[in-house]
């Protein structure tokens, strides 16, 4: 197939691109750069130069192609606050693919987000966000749009990513709670430190994309979780082990000034499972767990 993927270039993109190519398959990925350019001819893809806010070219090039991954988030601002700017549009290619792709039965799969999903329960492929303000709730209509378009004659899917996606490079999540935590003096936790996050290894999220346009049924859900739960007592133990600094618990009124834009989100404990995915895709994770892979990665600058 010739497949289409935005954020090619990304964290996960990167990884995805060698997983399609080993299968056999062409990549065309958008670049936002020539820099970016550079890397993904150099990986074997075909760049296609251009960014979100180019609806035409992300039609133009969805068209042409057998298959579309959109990986592609605006995490440059979503990180540093303005969560609703990189939502809306996410949902605006997301419509652009859409009228691109109606009645070809071609795959398109998107990356959404499994954080806040279901808060204090576990999430599973059939769960929807009850609606508020936090990131799960916020991009879910972006994916159920995505699943419906299952009804105008594409083979959609949805993976939802656990908040952190790890691995050596990792820009996301935890290295923010390992800056914060420097930066502070401490290895902080909100209250008792039971909100769980789920997590999967870089690679493993990759796998389950390219299976994903292989063989995902159309309207399928899917969730990249390889572990459905850690602590943030546990991670924070970790930090607190390596920076050689006191484990800490910190009250939820004072969260917002010790953790900055990262206090929303350390507070949701949004435990998930994957049961479905696994047995559905025959999608099994093999990379290592989150805190040891933080033991072997993330302290070494």
């Amino acid at each position: 197939m010739r497949v289409f993927v935005t954020g090619a270039s990304g964290w996960i993109g990167s990884a995805l691109v060698p997983e399609l190519l080993a299968a056999g398959h062409h990549v065309l990925g958008l670049a936002r750069s020539q820099a970016s350019a550079e890397a993904l001819e150099k990986a074997g893809a075909e760049p296609v130069l251009g960014s979100l806010a180019d609806l035409g070219l992300l039609g133009e090039t969805a068209r042409a192609s057998d298959a579309v991954a959109h990986l592609a988030f605006r995490h440059d601002i979503a990180f540093t606050g303005d969560f609703a700017g990189a939502a809306t549009s996410d949902r605006a290619a997301v419509d652009a693919f859409g009228e691109a792709l109606a009645g070809t039965d071609k795959p398109f799969t998107i990356a959404s987000g499994l954080l806040g999903v279901a808060p204090g329960r576990v999430a599973t492929e059939s769960t929807w966000p009850d609606g508020g303000e936090n990131p799960g709730s916020v991009r879910a209509a972006t994916a159920r749009a995505t699943v419906a378009l299952a009804d105008k004659g594409i083979r959609s899917s949805v993976v939802r990513l656990a908040p952190t996606v790890h691995g050596e490079g990792d820009g996301g999540f935890v290295p923010g709670l390992i800056a914060i935590a420097r930066e502070q003096g401490v290895a902080g936790y909100i209250g008792d430190g039971s909100q769980r996050w789920p997590a999967v290894h870089r690679l493993d999220a990759a796998r389950l994309f390219l299976l994903a346009l292989e063989k995902a049924p159309a309207g399928a859900v899917l969730h990249a979780a390889a572990e459905e739960g850690v602590s943030q007592r546990d991670i924070a133990g970790v930090i607190g082990e390596h920076l050689r600094l006191p484990v800490t618990s910190i009250a939820p009124a004072d969260a917002p000034a010790h953790f900055g834009w990262l206090a929303g989100n350390t507070a949701l404990d949004s435990p998930s499972s994957a049961a479905r995915t696994k047995s559905l895709l025959d999608w099994h994770p093999t990379g290592p767990g989150l805190l040891a892979d933080m033991a072997a990665h993330y302290f070494t600058a």
